[in-house]
């Protein structure tokens, strides 16, 4: 029962290279993101938090919960990015359909 504990533990408080990265990343976003400063290199150290809060996905929650007013022209900006997306999505996935049907009859 013991070394079940403390191998639990030890893989909360420090994931190794056995766990996968989703679980890593979920137990990073629980323990947050932490950066070391070296040589009092300030800068170095935001680049590297912000490139970890861009892999996280903790970039995308902070812009989703603001709570400013959006220009008119910036919605419609967004929304033509997000209709390209799901139309390029669309065409892919019906691609792959083609092709995996292809394969299957043997074409």
């Amino acid at each position: 029962m013991n070394t079940a504990v403390s191998h639990l533990t030890r893989l909360l408080t420090r994931p190794s290279h056995a766990i996968n990265t989703a679980v890593a990343s979920s137990l990073q976003q629980w323990r947050g993101i932490r950066v070391k400063v070296r040589n009092g290199n300030l800068e170095h150290a935001l680049q590297i938090m912000q490139r970890k809060m861009q892999a996280s996905g903790m970039e995308r929650l902070i812009k989703r919960h603001e709570t400013h007013h959006i220009k008119n022209s910036e919605k419609r900006v967004l929304a033509r990015k997000a209709l390209k997306r799901k139309v390029q999505s669309r065409d892919l996935a019906h691609k792959l359909k083609s092709i995996l049907t292809n394969k299957v009859r043997g074409l």
